[in-house]
This record gives C-alpha cells, structure tokens and sequence, in this order.
C-alpha cells in the first residue's frame, strides 16, 4: 500500500520523500532516504501507512516531528488514533488519521476514498495533495473518526462476504454454476435500497414491521435446515439467526430485522 500510495504522489506532480522499513523498495520518481528522520526532515507533510501502531510509535521515535503534518493511513483502531494525535501534537506536529478504503491497485483512481479525521485546517491545507490517493473525505475533528467509519465499512463488507461464500457453497454443492453474476448480484442490487430505511429505523428506535416481520422470518430456519442437508457448515449463519430467534423471545416478533441491533448496543 505505501508503494502505491508513494506512486500516485509521484504521478501527479508532488515531489515526494520516500522511505521504508525494508530496504531496496524503490518507487521510480521518488526521492529515497536513508532514514526516517532524513525522510521527516525533507517535508511538511509526511504520511505514514506502516503495519500496526507499534510499528508508527517506532517510526515516530527519535526523529522530529516539530512543525511537521502527520497523516497516518495506517489501519487502527479510535484508541490508536487518539494515542498517535496526543503523541504528535505534544511534539509540536499536526495530526491527521486516515482510513483507506481501497486495495493497492486501487490507489490513485475514482473507486479509492481515505477517509481523514483531526485537526481541519490541516486536511483543508493539504487536501489537494491527499486527492491524489482517490476521493478524500473529512469527517470530524475526533482523531479516531476515521478509524471508526474505516472498521464499520468493512464490518458491512466482511458480512457480505460471508454471505456470499455461504451462498456459494450453497449452490456448488449442487454443481450449479449460474449463480453470481446472473442471479446473486442483481438480488443484492435490490436490496440495498433497504439499508436506508433500516437506518432510519434504527435512528427513530421504532422497528415496527411493515412486510415480513422477525417472527415469520424466524418460523423455520431454511438456510440452515438446507446448509446442513447438503454438508454445509452453518457457523456464518447461525449467529444471526440466534440474535433474530432471541429478540422474537423478547417479545419482538412483530419487529423488522434491524431490530436485533439492540442486542448489539
């Protein structure tokens, strides 16, 4: 990802410092430190995308950040961020925490978004440059907004992935190859629309049904009953299952799916 991201900087124009933890990585355009510190030393804006926060309080560790800006797009979590925007600001240094929501190859087209939060001023001073990655999106001035939203996509993310390679399974298990592309994709183009309303659902605190309430969904449990029948494990499913069988328990039967958020919160 530091590659890609040292690249799109190189593409458009911006002269940019590089370096990296492993040596005789080299992205062509880029100038190459020796160091770190030589790599802090050559700029106001350095960006950061390392493995994990020990590995960014270790970078950050003897070289001088004073009148420096920090965007770290390292993925974290809101702790990190607040611990890395303290760290930084009481060395005199700006602080921005990003969230990239793109793969490398990604990088530097309009399908990539970094999501950044922290100190305004400095994504407003530096934002044209921070453009070059993909779509860049301001969220607040809580350094772990970004970590936050970045970790809630991919939980949306991962949940569909797990439904489709239950899914998938599913229908290999039959040897039924016109699947995804013909019949899943379109289905869940559908039905995203209804994400908006469970929101608003969710925003108003009132699930009150107005098609297929939890107790019809919960009356039999198909997909498993199936998944088991044709040798499918049903660890995916089951979890969210039991959440939506446990709120009909409750006495919420008459509820819509989103419902089951309040044994989440």
């Amino acid at each position: 990802m530091g590659r890609a991201l040292a690249k799109a900087l190189v593409d458009r124009g911006h002269p940019t410092t590089v370096w990296n933890r492993t040596p005789g990585r080299v992205v062509d355009g880029a100038t190459h430190a020796p160091t770190a510190a030589d790599a802090f030393a050559a700029n106001d804006l350095v960006i950061l995308c390392l493995l994990d926060l020990d590995s960014v309080v270790a970078v950050l560790d003897g070289v001088v950040l004073e009148g420096r800006t920090i965007v770290n797009l390292t993925t974290g979590t809101p702790a990190d961020a607040d611990q890395l925007a303290e760290l930084a600001t009481a060395r005199g240094a700006t602080y921005l925490d990003g969230g990239i929501m793109a793969i490398p190859s990604m990088i530097g087209t309009e399908a990539a978004t970094v999501l950044y939060s922290g100190v305004e001023q400095a994504f407003q001073r530096h934002e044209k440059v921070l453009t070059a990655f993909g779509g860049a999106r301001y969220l607040g001035a809580a350094p772990g907004l970004a970590a936050l939203n970045d970790l809630a996509l991919l939980t949306g993310m991962y949940g569909m992935f797990g439904g489709f390679v239950h899914a998938a399974a599913l229908v290999r298990a039959e040897g039924v190859t016109e699947f995804t592309e013909s019949l899943l994709i379109p289905w869940l183009r559908g039905m995203l629309p209804a994400l908006a309303h469970m929101a608003t659902q969710i925003d108003a605190g009132d699930y009150t049904a107005q098609e297929s309430d939890l107790s019809m969904q919960t009356a039999n449990d198909g997909i498993a009953e199936v998944s088991r029948a044709r040798g499918v494990s049903t660890a995916l499913s089951d979890p969210l299952f039991a959440l939506m069988r446990r709120r009909v328990e409750q006495g919420h039967g008459g509820d819509d799916f989103p419902s089951v958020i309040e044994l989440l919160a």
